[in-house]
């Protein structure tokens, strides 16, 4: 083993580097590569990294930042909304699972109360895991996401008297039930006290630090409370990670969500590598191979096991098996908090290895296979139950409809981000009708439950354009700031019809010349064009006849920008997508079930004084602009809203909480 913290920290970063960079060029979870690198360095395999407490205390910081992360994308009245998945179905997954398992584990000679930790540790579920993995394919928002993440919280929850249990079973030879009953208090007031607390501390401290403009405090102040928060929950035995995800619950309220999650992207990243490692090095090769059978087996019964009691649950509150079931294929992982109470039941005696060395090693097995069930778990879904899901077919309804677009004259965006949603408001102001093209599955869900036009697809993909109508299209415009994607669309779009114009919108002047010989009827760089823009009316003031400013501008444009593009560039120049946000934005709320808006009138709710307002109505797959005041919402409509950030979630407070 190394013995210099140096040479190890050397050592993790060399075998990083290699093998997540081979896992990313074959296309795998980069969480296999770090649990990989942990079994291939640890003490089971090489002996070359030490799974020390400094390690450990690092790696639960990776947890932290993510779990923190995730805070910042569910605001408090939408948990409140989410209740009945926390409460309710989270509740119930633990209880049924733990209950399932205990019986089977007893049914070996366990005694009742061992075997009910056991069964506890088994229900847990890695937050980790399932977290990273879901927000890599941007999934976080989906049904089935809502549904695992309100399970994974009350498993954090359930680890408190799961843990005091164990503690108490260790010290005493009697369940001593007030010993539970004291952590499970402390643990309701701790989180009293981190809700009210923040509530009403952490706007006025961030608006004092933001008053500052210095990142370095910004950044110091992000740290400080996402550890704050952890360390109060630890400090009454609840998980670190719970804490973290209040803190972040809290701040997804202010306006300074976005950019507390750039500054902690940093930090989370690094150290939750190092956390997939550290759960690398616990697996024991030896027993694996040495009882590989029997630790298949327990893996497979597991999470069928798991994920049958999750399906068939969710589907109380989804109505739907496809969702239900990939529900249950993300949460059957084993969990970080079910291997903590498995290791200190054998450090505790209060179980043989010979019993939970095998799990152990099921545990970690089946952690480090989630990546790739929670990747495919929709194609899995689909292939056991052979129907579609009403979310799909809802889709193929709307795409029906756009394909009787794609029938007649239109207009094909490729990209329906910033600059696409601008062009696309031109046409409909105009009278145009278009499709978009756009490959961000959060985006595009929006764009659709608020009624537009928006197809999930590569416009480089020849099919994906016949689809949208490429023979009747009169015009296609490319709004992707990469100048590589507009090259892919452009060949494709040329091999289909050489004839029709295709605008491309691009950052820079990087690949002007390139974008025009493969095909561009018209490049228009933003900076170049701005910089035009800007000479115009300088020339304006000046004095310079109107005829001889559009004549200097045209003759830029004539001789492709080439006046413009003789520049010295910023070392540390960024991209103008990274620099530059819009405050006034559109967002869609749908009203669930228990929501208090359901029932009232949008004039009833006065969200106008919130500083936003109603721009569209979704019910049923209609759409309707501007709704009348008197409209009384309904379980499941869709309210779009346009305002600030700030505004946007003060209305969103107002809809789902009142």
């Amino acid at each position: 083993m190394v013995s210099s913290a140096l040479t190890q920290l050397l050592v993790l970063l060399a075998f990083s580097l290699l093998v997540v960079a081979g896992f990313r060029r074959l296309d795998l979870p980069p969480i296999l590569g770090y649990l990989a690198v942990g079994m291939l360095l640890g003490p089971h395999v090489l002996n070359l990294a030490a799974n020390d407490e400094t390690t450990r205390v690092l790696a639960e910081f990776g947890v932290v930042f993510l779990v923190f992360t995730l805070g910042l994308e569910f605001s408090l009245p939408r948990m409140m909304a989410m209740r009945w998945e926390v409460l309710g179905l989270g509740g119930a997954q633990v209880i049924l699972t733990t209950a399932l398992i205990a019986l089977a584990v007893g049914a070996l000679g366990t005694p009742p109360l061992v075997a009910i930790v056991i069964g506890g540790a088994l229900a847990m579920s890695s937050t980790a895991i399932v977290i990273r993995q879901l927000a890599d394919q941007s999934e976080l928002n989906r049904t089935h996401s809502r549904l695992a993440v309100g399970i994974l919280l009350f498993q954090d929850l359930a680890f408190v008297p799961f843990l005091a249990l164990e503690s108490a079973l260790s010290s005493t030879e009697a369940f001593d039930g007030a010993a539970v009953a004291a952590a499970v208090a402390r643990a309701a007031v701790a989180l009293l006290i981190v809700l009210a607390g923040g509530r009403w501390l952490l706007r006025p401290l961030f608006h004092e630090i933001g008053r500052a403009r210095s990142t370095e405090l910004f950044t110091l102040a992000v740290l400080f409370v996402a550890l704050a928060s952890a360390w109060a929950t630890q400090t009454v035995g609840l998980s670190m990670a719970l804490g973290a995800f209040l803190a972040g619950m809290l701040l997804a309220e202010t306006e300074y969500r976005h950019q507390i999650e750039v500054v902690i992207r940093p930090f989370r990243d690094i150290l939750l590598g190092l956390f997939f490692i550290s759960i690398g090095t616990l697996l024991d090769l030896r027993l694996l191979f040495t009882q590989l059978w029997f630790v298949i087996l327990l893996v497979l019964v597991l999470q069928v096991a798991k994920a049958g009691i999750v399906m068939v649950l969710a589907n109380q509150i989804a109505k739907d098996w496809r969702k239900s079931l990939r529900t249950g294929l993300v949460i059957a992982q084993g969990g970080e908090f079910g291997f903590a109470l498995l290791t200190l039941m054998i450090n505790d005696r209060l179980a043989s290895p010979e019993l939970v060395q095998p799990l152990l090693a099921a545990t970690v097995v089946s952690m480090a296979l989630s990546p790739l069930l929670i990747r495919h778990s929709g194609r899995l879904a689909e292939w056991l139950i052979k129907r579609q899901s009403t979310e799909v077919a809802d889709m193929a309804k709307e795409v029906a409809r756009q394909w009787d677009v794609s029938r007649r004259d239109h207009v094909i965006v490729c990209g329906f981000g910033r600059v696409g949603q601008n062009v696309a408001r031109v046409l409909e102001k105009q009278g145009f009708e278009y499709v978009a093209l756009d490959m961000d599955p959060r985006r595009v869900r929006q764009a659709r439950e608020a009624g537009d036009p928006v197809v999930y697809g590569d416009g480089a993909h020849t099919e994906i354009l016949e689809a949208v109508g490429l023979k009747h299209c009169n015009v296609l415009v490319i709004t992707f700031a990469e100048p590589d994607v507009a090259l892919g669309i452009l060949k494709s779009v040329r091999k289909l019809r050489p004839d029709v114009p295709v605008l491309v919108r691009t950052q820079d002047d990087t690949k002007l010349d390139e974008l025009q010989k493969a095909g561009a009827t018209e490049v228009v760089p933003e900076t170049l064009e701005a910089s035009l823009m800007l000479v115009s009316h300088l020339l304006l003031l000046l004095h310079v006849p109107v005829s001889r400013v559009v004549k200097t501008v045209n003759d830029i444009r004539s001789n492709r920008y080439s006046m413009l593009r003789r520049i010295f560039r910023r070392e540390d120049a960024r991209p103008l997508d990274q620099t530059h946000s819009l405050r006034e934005q559109l967002q869609s709320v749908i009203l669930p079930r228990g929501a208090r808006s359901i029932g009232k009138t949008i004039e009833q709710l006065q969200i106008d004084r919130k500083g936003c307002t109603v721009t569209a109505l979704r019910r049923d797959g209609i759409v309707g602009p501007q709704p009348a005041p008197e409209t009384v919402l309904r379980e499941g409509d869709v309210v779009v809203l346009y305002g600030t950030p700030e505004a946007l979630e003060k209305g969103e407070s107002l809809l789902l909480m009142g």
